[in-house]
């Protein structure tokens, strides 16, 4: 049997390495997916005393929301899907949330009872 050298360890450990990185590429887990795809669901309520709306839509336009819209008290809030599934609106566009019906939320209380102003699409 060959003597075992520091070298064909390094080589056998970076092998060993690389398999499992691989395998771990290969199948990737809910967790390491990191977001879901999935339409949300339609919603319809008053969020402190504002009526916030949000349903799926077709057809193309200035949507980046992924096929969504939100409203609030009727008149459009442009929200927008970032690639890790987390939501914005023009209103927040810097505070991410998990859902259009947060964002519409965050819009909401950020607005502090100011109407909101249609998004212009140019």
């Amino acid at each position: 049997m060959p003597e075992l050298t520091r070298r064909h360890a390094l080589g056998a450990a970076a092998t060993l390495a690389a398999v499992a990185a691989s395998q771990s590429l290969g199948a990737p887990t809910a967790t390491a997916a990191g977001h879901d795809h999935t339409r949300p669901e339609a919603f319809d309520e008053v969020y402190r005393g504002r009526r916030i709306t949000g349903r799926p839509i077709s057809g193309s336009g200035h949507h980046h929301g992924a096929g969504y819209a939100v409203f609030i008290d009727g008149v459009e809030l442009h929200v927008m899907r970032n690639a890790d599934g987390s939501w914005i609106s023009v209103v927040s566009h810097y505070d991410p949330v998990a859902t259009p019906r947060a964002a519409a939320r965050a819009a909401v209380v950020e607005l502090q009872g100011a109407p909101l102003v249609p998004f212009g699409a140019n």
